[in-house]
């Protein structure tokens, strides 16, 4: 196979990636802030990233993944006191929800899933550190803050300079801020706020900041320097920008080697997102479609361009599956072995290689179904089920896929309905009645049912 390549958002180039330990990689991504369902922009981080974990471990790496869990944050606490609710409550009902959303999707539970209220003391070390190191200093407001200008080359994630940033800060009323660039590290706490979220430290009682969470537990768990971070790319600043200052200025070295950030999901040319209001959470879209039509919309883009989500094009990437699905129905999985050395498996992995480029690793998929349905070859049908696999898609009986969907369609053709229009439609033809049979046909057709005729006079159906 051709070496896998990276776009590398620190770099802002492609580069070979070289693991920091041979046959090793070490991968961290920042979840979700566990306040309210997933949105779909959550989802294409969730499966962007089971996307290059499985194809990391595909290319026989040993693969350590973490994704983290936010559940002490400013929205979470205003949620749960407007709910009546702990804190504890409300974070463990979404977490939930959120293992039942990816499971839906396909993706992977991560090796590590870190919640920040379990590494506080990892935090109030990284922050005594900075300290030490002249980083961090106590306001006058009680917060910790940490001093941005005293890091050298702050900026250098997400090519802004201190020059830019001062030209677009706003006064901020009622801060011990020495410098308006400067973030917190650790909040002093508040009387209104729950004993639940506060923590003793060097400072008084308090809880994190933000930023500090995924340089504590990304340390903690994958060593002081690793390999891969990602997350969205709304997160490169300040977040990540702000992970690299932390990291890089409590441990005195580089902190990652690659830097990935996937494209946001828009609609109507704006971002996905719950400030907007634009969002869909994930359960809401599952109601109208299967869940791996939803994972195929995502993956058929490259993970770094914007995804434009709407009902025609969750339509598209329905019947686009279907077309792959349908190559596969008359093929009996078995457990043979991934041919690599096949033409169109040498195509997948240099897409895949080349940046995880899955629009053209579907796209060979789509060539590799042309052949089964031209050629009726069972070997390479079965190439196409276990190079799909690889990214997670086509590993259902296709029958069932074909089927799947709700009980009742847009045209309101219920399953018992198909099959008694396809009973009466043999008995048409039983008794020579092929002009009543085709009229069943053509009435199936115009409601999205395409009927296919077997040997011993089996009748198949599968929604358009």
């Amino acid at each position: 196979m051709t070496a896998l390549k990276i776009y590398n958002t620190l770099a802002r180039d492609k580069q070979t990636f070289v693991p920091m330990k041979p046959g090793q990689v070490r991968i961290y991504v920042c979840g979700m802030t566990v306040y309210d369902y997933c949105h779909l922009g959550h989802a294409r981080v969730m499966v962007v990233f089971d996307m290059v974990q499985r194809w990391l471990r595909e290319l026989g790496l040993d693969v350590t993944y973490v994704r983290n869990i936010t559940d002490i944050d400013d929205k979470i606490i205003k949620r749960a006191v407007e709910n009546g609710e702990s804190i504890s409550q409300l974070t463990q009902r979404f977490i939930e929800a959120m293992h039942e959303d990816a499971a839906a999707l396909g993706v992977q539970k991560p090796d590590h899933e870190p919640r920040a209220t379990q590494y506080v003391p990892q935090m109030l070390s990284m922050i005594e550190k900075l300290e030490r190191h002249g980083f961090a200093y106590k306001a006058t407001d009680g917060d910790v803050n940490y001093s941005v200008r005293d890091f050298p080359n702050y900026g250098k994630l997400s090519g802004k300079s201190l020059d830019d940033l001062r030209a677009g800060e706003r006064v901020e009323l009622n801060t011990g801020k020495r410098d308006p660039l400067d973030f917190v590290l650790w909040k002093a706490s508040k009387e209104s706020e729950p004993d639940e979220v506060k923590w003793d430290s060097p400072w008084g009682k308090g809880r994190p900041g933000w930023h500090i969470e995924c340089s504590a537990m990304g340390c903690e768990l994958l060593g002081e320097q690793f390999d891969i971070h990602g997350g969205g790319e709304d997160l490169q600043f300040p977040h990540h920008e702000n992970e690299i200052a932390q990291s890089e200025g409590a441990n005195q070295h580089h902190f990652v080697n690659y830097w990935m950030h996937n494209g946001f999901i828009r609609v109507a040319d704006e971002k996905m997102s719950k400030s907007l209001g634009n969002f869909f959470t994930i359960r809401d879209v599952l109601k109208m479609y299967d869940p791996e039509v939803v994972r195929f919309f995502i993956l058929r883009a490259h993970y770094r361009s914007p995804l434009n989500y709407s009902n025609v094009h969750l339509d598209d990437a329905k019947h686009a599956l279907t077309r792959l699905y349908t190559a596969l129905k008359d093929v009996t999985p078995d457990g043979l072995a991934l041919d690599w050395e096949e033409a169109h498996a040498v195509r997948f992995a240099e897409a895949m290689n080349d940046d995880f480029n899955t629009p053209v690793a579907v796209s060979v998929l789509f060539d590799l179904a042309n052949e089964v349905n031209r050629t009726k070859s069972t070997v390479l049908a079965r190439q196409l089920n276990k190079l799909a696999g690889v990214i997670a898609l086509l590993q259902r009986i296709p029958q069932d896929f074909l089927h799947a969907g709700p009980a009742i369609n847009q045209d309101g053709c219920s399953e018992a309905e198909i099959a008694e229009q396809i009973d009466a439609r043999v008995a048409a033809k039983k008794a020579k009645n092929f002009a009543e049979a085709d009229r069943i046909r053509a009435e199936l057709l115009t409601k999205g049912i395409i009927l296919e005729d077997k040997a011993g006079g089996l009748t198949e159906w599968r929604r358009a």
